[in-house]
């Protein structure tokens, strides 16, 4: 009950819209995360409500640290491509990918981004970015993790498609990992 409402943060509506467009036209939805603690935590609470509760046709991808490096991976974006992934949600990374974010949309592919580190002056060109430290963010808390931020886009789905909140608890644990292993702060 003491939850902000996930629809603060700005591009939440557009976030849900999205992963709503994808049910409906039952897209393949691909996951992408960093290869730290809060990364794969992030990974597996999107991932696992998508495919457990939602019963989505998604994947996920951790780039491998030392052969594609932090961040959106250009061997990601291809496998995405190869495997006609049409919607791909990063967590944990993406704020700075310009680049890449383009290279998506050349190849037909909607990213989302859920970020929480601080973005530069230019957002990519997604169909949302979702991080509390943008400058024309208004939600509360600027701290989340990058596995707070994928729970938030999770509770906004949730609320909008009035499904029983129930379904979330079972991801809590994975945001203390993610806010332990991070180092952010818990007010």
């Amino acid at each position: 009950t003491d939850l902000h409402n996930p629809y603060l943060m700005k591009d939440m509506d557009k976030a849900v819209a999205r992963i709503s467009q994808a049910f409906e036209q039952t897209e393949k939805i691909l996951v992408f995360g960093d290869y730290d603690v809060d990364g794969t935590t992030s990974v597996a609470l999107v991932y696992g409500y998508l495919t457990e509760i939602l019963g989505a046709d998604a994947d996920y991808y951790i780039p491998d640290r030392y052969s594609e490096g932090y961040g959106v991976s250009q061997a990601g974006i291809q496998y995405a491509y190869d495997n006609e992934y049409s919607l791909i949600i990063s967590l944990d990374c993406g704020i700075k990918a310009h680049e890449r974010v383009g290279w998506c949309n050349e190849m037909g592919i909607d990213f989302i981004i859920c970020d929480h580190h601080l973005p530069g002056r230019n957002l990519p060109d997604a169909v949302a970015v979702l991080d509390p430290k943008r400058a024309d963010c208004s939600y509360p808390y600027k701290e989340l993790a990058g596995c707070g931020i994928g729970f938030k886009l999770i509770q906004a789905y949730t609320q909008k498609n009035d499904l029983p909140f129930e379904d979330l608890e079972a991801y809590l644990d994975l945001v203390a990992v993610s806010i332990a292993a991070d180092i952010v702060p818990i007010d």
